[in-house]
């Protein structure tokens, strides 16, 4: 995981240039409506996150491509992974392991500050 505290806001417009190939899910830390901010400038999104740094508690964490138990997981975190944290909603936390992911959803309850 990259250090927050390298991320620097854009200075000036943000565009992209001509079309850019979507990644696929759970890959990057892209969703329609948020991106990572180090991605501004490369996708467009309607807003961009400055993540917040936590890491994975004793148990563990799956990384899931959408908020439930019954999707399907992409990665197991192990207990003491960095993630970044970027949206929260329920019980849920949208997280990626830096700005090249993944990406994808994970309980909060298995997050530590």
């Amino acid at each position: 995981m990259t250090s927050h505290d390298q991320y620097q806001l854009p200075e000036g417009p943000i565009g992209l240039k001509g079309p850019v190939a979507r990644p696929a899910p759970g890959t990057l830390p892209l969703r329609g409506d948020l991106a990572h901010i180090a991605l501004a400038g490369r996708y467009l999104a309607a807003h961009y996150v400055v993540p917040q740094s936590r890491t994975i508690g004793t148990q563990g964490a799956a990384l899931h491509l959408a908020p439930g138990e019954d999707s399907p997981a992409l990665a197991q975190l192990e207990a003491g992974t960095d993630v970044e944290a970027l949206d929260y909603a329920g019980d849920w936390c949208w997280a990626s392991c830096g700005p090249e992911g993944p990406s994808g959803y994970l309980r909060i309850e298995r997050l530590t500050q």
